[in-house]
């Protein structure tokens, strides 16, 4: 299950989170979003873990805790929107004059 873990102090590394859920089970994997400009972290993260009991006794235990002075909110991650985005946007109906 795939997990979001918000409110994380900017000075969370990844290793600190992927501890803070290894209490609950096995985890796949753990990630900081970072600001792909400044390499900062954005105050959010995900974590991956294999079991969903585990992960949910995982948001259960966590979500409200205290995590490097800053409360943490952990849920279920939404799946992404979309199917990519960019680009720029194309025709919008109606067309110009060309004169």
């Amino acid at each position: 299950m795939n997990i979001y873990v918000g409110n994380l102090a900017y000075g969370t590394s990844e290793d600190e989170l992927r501890n803070a859920f290894s209490a609950y089970g096995e985890v796949s994997s753990a990630a900081v979003i970072k600001d792909k400009f400044t390499g900062e972290s954005r105050g959010f993260g995900f974590v991956e873990m294999p079991g969903n009991d585990e992960a949910q006794a995982a948001i259960a235990g966590l979500n409200g805790q205290e995590l490097g002075g800053r409360t943490l909110r952990v849920s279920e991650a939404r799946p992404r929107e979309g199917g990519g985005g960019g680009g720029r946007g194309g025709d919008r109906g109606g067309r110009r004059n060309n004169w």
